[in-house]
């Protein structure tokens, strides 16, 4: 049987308090017991970035730590982390973890522990495979896990008690339905109400240099007549960052 991990971070001001969170649904080896963990912890000052990061690699150390077997899936609504993973990690190692920009590659201890422990896991027989389903659509174990890292981001008495036992006496049943992420298709009106937004800035990469305006007339200058420029429109500080990181690697 296949592992089935979710996980999530949250940062309170990004930087400000972060937390960090996972759900891991596998079986042990032998038994044949199924077994629900939840693991999360905090950090005084973090990006959201760096919480998703470490979200994923503590639920891998875990489930590298158990006895195991079978490939593991790794369900995140951070395109940042699993577009890292699985397409810039590999050049960036290349490189010396500079970037195309020429500059250091950020949150570099973290992607270099995830990388250690996914190598490590393919030695012993396992794949880890990439998942990306949307935040806040209902897919319950995201949602778990957006619950948890709010709660240690937030602090105080919000800090939620943390599974771990037998599947069949987990409270989330229908933890392993993604179907909530699987069947949310863009539509056309979708993508118009996504060109009427208000934006939060442009970010352009004009020869593998990057930069980010707070408008479309500063960005379209800077485009304009550049062959192989890039650019594109954010809506959040978080889609700002996913896009810098995309148009960096």
């Amino acid at each position: 049987m296949s592992t089935t991990i979710f996980t999530d971070g949250a940062s309170r001001g990004n930087p400000g308090p972060g937390g960090w969170a996972f759900v891991a649904v596998y079986e042990m080896q032998g038994s044949g017991e199924r077994r629900v963990k939840e693991g999360g912890g905090a950090e005084r000052t973090a990006t959201n970035n760096q919480m998703e990061l470490l979200a994923a690699l503590r639920a891998l150390e875990y489930v590298s730590a158990q006895k195991i077997s079978g490939d593991i899936l790794v369900h995140s609504d951070s395109s940042y982390m699993i577009n890292g993973i699985t397409k810039w990690v590999a050049g960036w190692k290349k490189k010396g973890w500079i970037t195309s920009t020429k500059t250091p590659v950020e949150n570099r201890e973290l992607w270099e522990g995830l990388d250690m422990v996914i190598t490590h896991l393919n030695a012993d027989g396992m794949q880890v495979r990439w998942q990306y389903v949307g935040g806040h659509i209902g897919v319950k174990g995201n949602e778990r896990c957006d619950v948890i890292a709010t709660a240690l981001a937030t602090g105080g008495v919000l800090r939620p008690p943390l599974f771990d036992g037998k599947f069949s006496a987990y409270f989330i049943s229908d933890v392993l339905d993604i179907s909530h992420s699987l069947e949310k298709k863009k539509d056309k009106g979708a993508d118009r109400s996504r060109s009427k937004a208000v934006a939060y800035s442009y970010v352009s990469a004009v020869k593998g240099v990057v930069q980010v305006h707070k408008t479309w007339k500063e960005c379209e200058a800077r485009v304009k007549g550049q062959r192989g420029a890039r650019f594109r429109k954010a809506l959040s500080a978080a889609e700002e960052s996913i896009i810098s990181g995309e148009f960096s690697a």
